[in-house]
């Protein structure tokens, strides 16, 4: 089947950008179709947020052209954001509908009988704008964004950036540019990102470090290595699958390539007297071939977390614990013995606890209830959500090595250059100030700062923000092979399904629990418990409307099908069937490994089909046996 010819939105040919030394585009080109929702991935530093910021018309490339189409609307979601700081929420919102308001304006400005009302009302309508207010709280409600007249000073940073992605969503452009926009987003919010993104009618592009939401949500990985851009059809797991193949092809190409040369340069040692056209030609190949790019294989980082301390067979103990802050009770009543070995997740919406729970247990901050009690052999090793422990003076080299050439990492002890080497800091990137560091080199440095602490208790607080895919591996790979204790708060499932032997859990209803197992496990544990409590409920809703096939004690006279009944038991057995047939195949999709990777709603609504599936097949039996029964006489008016 031919592919669709779609518009194209945006087109980049030739771009070059370099900083300094440091060459981030190197004539790479890409288009950008409507319908495209591209995932930018690449190593951090590589220049993915340079690029968004080209595409953006924030900066402008060394060489290169961008070509947009005439008129196309932007919308731009990017790192370092910038709001009205003196503006609320709403208005700072609202500032970017502003095409769509002075629309509103002009339409209701224009009398009745304009013949530019009619195109003025089809381009509203196509923006929905009619229902502007509307979907602004709605975004506004799925992203949970503080109240409206709230002023933007007085937000966190997190809440801050839920703001501006809400501001970049409704301007409702052509073109949406987003970059890392589930940072700060809880998995509820997510899910929801994915759902609106799936259905988006523009082009979008976007970087993020949700690997669920690159599966999920795009249709085109475009990757930025060395300079240039290198696309793939399909989501982010066909992404890796094909650029595996890709790189054995091209191993195998140079494997041949080597064993050429080898074969030749023997040849061409031996220096053939006899300089005849044809060996000529076979010397002058031989250079050509010489003369090739060899192929660069893939860095990977290697974190190097220390061996943990010997620990005791109690590391921490939570008795009741509880947590109230200004007449608010942020949690209660749990109790946790926290085990050696263990790496357990701390998961729920925002602003529900989540960090104050990691301070509790490290003794930073006193329960209100209840005890901690800290093993002596337990270490400490914690690395903040807030990210404020870097010197942007200090070098790289002078921000790790604090006065040392060396650091001793379990009984090795290896240099301050090798140790950074280890976290693919490049010689040049070495001596560069940290403020001139990208944010993914930023969360690099910071990860082999606090790393390199020691300790046999890692706790993290939103670790993955700001890391690229490939650092994301190798850290979840680094906690695997930790013998010491992980404690970690991430909005991110693919990370969590890798990494937890437990999940604390704040649940809706205000609960805090703790469940054994991974992200997908306590996913299908909260499945069971939902579709059980339907279950009840169904069951009561429909107790008193199944109709009553025990006769009446007081008839004696056996009555006959009345042709609506005789109609119903023809079909009542092919009724049965298709019943069957679909219950059959809902439990074959809930009990597939990928059905908990869909998103809770989702999961929701096919429990509740199923258990109302399942009632309605209970209702036909009976059904069916009552008309049986008047059937054959046995039952009596």
């Amino acid at each position: 089947m031919p592919e669709i010819l779609r518009a194209v939105a945006i087109t980049a040919e030739n771009l070059e950008m370099a900083y300094g030394e440091q060459v981030v585009l190197d004539k790479a080109s890409l288009t950008i179709h409507d319908g495209d929702r591209i995932g930018l991935v690449g190593d951090n530093g590589c220049g993915k947020s340079t690029f968004m910021k080209i595409l953006a018309a924030i900066e402008t490339p060394n060489q290169g052209e961008i070509t947009r189409r005439k008129g196309l609307k932007t919308g731009y979601l990017p790192q370092e954001f910038v709001l009205n700081e003196n503006s609320s929420v709403h208005d700072n919102i609202m500032d970017s509908a502003k095409f769509i308001t002075d629309l509103l304006a002009e339409y209701e400005s224009l009398p009745h009988d304009s013949g530019k009302s009619h195109h003025l009302e089809n381009e509203i309508t196509q923006l929905g704008g009619w229902n502007l207010d509307c979907e602004i709280d709605t975004i506004m409600t799925k992203l949970k964004c503080p109240e409206k007249e709230t002023i933007i000073s007085q937000l966190s940073g997190g809440e801050k950036r839920r703001v501006a992605l809400a501001k970049a969503l409704i301007s409702k452009p052509e073109l949406l540019i987003l970059d890392e926009p589930t940072n700060h987003l809880d998995t509820e919010s997510i899910d929801w990102l994915e759902e609106y993104m799936q259905n988006y009618r523009g082009a979008c592009i976007f970087v993020t470090h949700d690997r669920y939401f690159l599966d999920r949500v795009t249709n085109k990985i475009v990757e930025l290595n060395r300079g240039v851009f290198q696309s793939y059809k399909g989501n982010y797991s066909n992404y890796l699958k094909e650029k595996a193949e890709r790189a054995d092809r091209e191993e195998l190409v140079e494997n041949k390539r080597q064993s050429f040369l080898r074969k030749e340069l023997e040849w061409v040692r031996r220096s053939p007297k006899a300089r005849t056209t044809k060996a000529q030609y076979r010397v002058d190949r031989y250079h050509d071939v010489a003369a090739q790019t060899a192929l660069e294989k893939t860095q990977d980082v290697e974190l190097i977390i220390p061996p943990a301390a010997r620990m005791g067979n109690r590391v921490v103990d939570l008795d009741d614990i509880g947590v109230s802050f200004e007449n608010r009770t942020l949690f209660e009543h749990l109790s946790l013995e926290i085990q050696p070995a263990s790496r357990i997740g701390i998961i729920g919406s925002n602003g529900v606890g989540k960090t104050t729970l990691l301070k509790t247990i490290l003794g930073i901050n006193q329960p209100t209830s209840g005890t901690v009690e800290i093993s002596s052999n337990t270490k400490f090793n914690y690395i903040d959500q807030e990210r404020l422990v870097l010197n942007n003076e200090n070098t790289v080299l002078e921000e790790i090595g604090e006065g040392s050439s060396h650091i001793i990492i379990g009984t090795e002890q290896i240099s301050i250059w090798g140790y950074l080497k280890r976290f693919l800091f490049a010689d040049e990137r070495i001596g560069i100030r940290v403020g001139q560091l990208s944010g993914g080199e930023r969360a690099r440095l910071l990860l082999a700062k606090i790393l390199k602490r020691g300790g046999n208790f890692i706790v993290l607080d939103e670790p993955t923000n700001d890391l690229d895919l490939s650092t994301l591996r190798v850290l979840e790979n680094a906690l695997l092979n930790f013998a010491g204790c992980v404690l970690l708060v991430s909005h991110d499932r693919y990370f969590l399904n890798r990494i937890c032997t437990g999940i604390i859990a704040f649940e809706k209803n205000g609960d805090i629990k703790y469940h054994v197992g991974n992200y997908d496990h306590y996913m299908s544990q909260q499945a069971k418990c939902f579709t059980e409590k339907t279950k009840e409920t169904q069951i009561k809703r429909e107790k008193n409307s199944i109709p009553n096939p025990i006769p009446s004690p007081n008839s004696s006279t056996p009555r006959k099908l009345k042709w609506k009944e005789q109609r119903e038991l023809d079909e009542m057995e092919e009724n049965i069937m298709k019943l069957e047939s679909k219950i059959e195949e809902l439990h074959s999709w809930f009990s597939s490994p990928f059905f908990f990777k869909e998103s809770p709603q989702k999961i929701k609504d096919v429990q509740v089909e199923l258990d109302e599936s399942e009632i309605r097949l209970n209702q036909l039996y009976l059904r069916w046996d009552e008309l049986e029964s008047i059937k054959n006489g046995t039952l009596k008016d």
